[in-house]
């Protein structure tokens, strides 16, 4: 027996398949900050010191610097699943609910083109 409307077995309309797909992202990105943030402490609490010459000098070696880019770019994505989650979950007016998510899609671009710049600006040296 299905629970299915006849109309919906004739259209072929259901789930449109893409939870599944989001929770596993978030599973996934999860996991991925765990390990990058595992890695930033241990680096930093590895660092001589915290002066601004030695963390600069830090990012400037190309694996950091790749590796905190990895970072600001998981974080970003991370959060942007996150907030969408709860945007579609509690927010009911359709309109408001489009224009909430183009504004912080809008927002989160920015700031992860923000972050992975800083960490490039440093690392090719013209930070000052």
């Amino acid at each position: 027996m299905s629970l299915r409307s006849p109309v919906g077995r004739v259209l072929g309309l259901g789930s449109a398949g893409e939870g599944v797909a989001h929770w596993w992202t978030l599973r996934v990105t999860s996991v991925a900050l765990v390990l990058l943030g595992l890695w930033f402490v241990f680096a930093l609490i590895a660092l001589p010191d915290r002066s601004y010459e030695t963390v600069t000098a830090w990012i400037r070696e190309p694996f950091n610097a790749v590796m905190l880019s990895l970072l600001v770019g998981t974080t970003i994505y991370h959060s942007l699943l996150g907030v969408q989650e709860v945007v579609e979950d509690y927010v009911s007016d359709h309109g408001a609910k489009i224009v909430t998510m183009l504004a912080l899609q809008f927002i989160h671009v920015i700031l992860g083109a923000l972050g992975i710049f800083s960490v490039l600006r440093i690392a090719f040296g013209s930070a000052a």
